[in-house]
């Protein structure tokens, strides 16, 4: 059974960096894909980067040149480093880890950004 737990989230004002940290707990197959998404109030759950175990990246749109996706296989961890913070980043982040046979989610992390 995988478990994930995040941390790194909090209060930060525009403008100001953040880093999220998702770590799985378990043993992890491959291929695999490691993703963060988020959701604001009101709002639907939304994907904002992933990698592959294949070495592949992606990017919403939304946070293209401002988040940075990375992952540590030896410690079954993904990092998600959030720069350029803007007050509509504000949403709860969700860790996601998906295997060939399912899906795990984290239990989330509030991110708020003041403006």
């Amino acid at each position: 059974q995988v478990q994930l737990v995040e941390s790194g989230g909090g209060l930060v004002q525009a403008g100001g960096s953040l880093r999220l940290s998702c770590a799985a707990s378990g043993t992890i197959s491959s291929p695999n894909v490691m993703a963060w998404y988020r959701e604001a109030p009101g709002k639907q759950r939304d994907l904002v980067a992933l990698s592959s175990s294949f070495g592949s990246l992606n990017y919403a749109d939304s946070v293209k040149g401002r988040f940075t996706i990375s992952r540590d296989n030896a410690k079954n961890t993904v990092y998600l480093q959030m720069d350029g913070l803007k007050p509509e980043d504000t949403a709860e982040y969700y860790c996601q880890v998906t295997t060939s046979s399912r899906a795990y989610w984290g239990q989330g992390t509030q991110v708020t950004v003041s403006s």
